[in-house]
């Protein structure tokens, strides 16, 4: 028999017009700020051995702690390697997201590209 699912709270994401405004940024020593609902972040290039991770601070005053961020990674001009994200810890006007390279011996060989979407109850 399948499983009935509740749902006891609603997100909504607010002001979402700035979802088609997303915003973009580019990333030094792994720390980037987009003050925008969504966005996207091309990381400086990399060299993440394979096994390895690569940490990145998103600066954005509309996370707060309770917020929920989800994110995606992929290949920016690395050709070799295989991102994959590992964790993800907002905190009040911040997040920091961990990408673990998952390739079995290649290591990251350029930029990667890490999108992101702020949801706020």
């Amino acid at each position: 028999m399948g499983q009935q699912v509740k749902v006891y709270r609603e997100l909504q994401l607010r002001d979402a017009a700035k979802i088609t405004g997303a915003g973009a940024a580019t990333s030094t020593a792994g720390a980037a700020t987009i003050n925008k609902t969504a966005g996207q972040i091309t990381t400086e290039a990399l060299t993440t051995a394979a096994g390895s991770t690569y940490t990145m601070t998103l600066t954005n005053s509309l996370i707060a702690a309770t917020s929920i961020v989800l994110v995606t990674v992929g290949k920016g001009t690395a050709t070799t390697g295989e991102p994959v994200v590992q964790f993800v810890t907002p905190a009040a006007g911040s997040v920091v997201i961990l990408i673990r390279n998952v390739a079995a011996s290649a290591a990251l060989n350029g930029t990667i590209k890490i999108n992101f979407a702020v949801f706020n109850a």
